[in-house]
């Protein structure tokens, strides 16, 4: 299973950096994070030890529906939707439609690999 690579860039920067994207002057080569946090403090938010449980769990077990991973993982189902969310949001996970046109959770990575610059 292949790693995800993440990256931090201050919002001005990574601003920066789509515009130039979308205007074509800068193509992002193919090795760079496809996934980009504004601090380490939201990256270590979106990954904590707990987060990364829950993913971890996703990627073993392949829940059917939000509803069966808050049972296997034992949180609420209200703060699991957040949660899963804020990952989707991030590239960390998506849906797929399952059972009863429940939304079920995947994870695609098996893990992630940090590039951050002091520039």
């Amino acid at each position: 299973m292949k790693t995800l690579k993440i990256g931090i860039l201050p919002r001005d920067k990574y601003k920066a950096r789509t515009l130039a994207i979308a205007k074509g002057e800068y193509v992002p080569a193919k090795d760079e994070p496809k996934v980009w946090f504004e601090s380490v403090r939201s990256m270590s938010q979106v990954l904590s030890e707990e987060n990364r449980a829950l993913l971890k769990l996703i990627l073993e077990t392949h829940p059917q529906s939000m509803v069966e991973l808050a049972e296997r993982s034992g949180r609420a189902p209200s703060n699991l939707s957040r949660t899963l969310r804020t990952m989707e949001r991030y590239g960390l996970l998506h849906f797929e439609q399952g059972a009863n046109r429940q939304l079920a959770p995947r994870v695609d990575y098996s893990g992630v690999a940090f590039e951050m610059s002091f520039s």
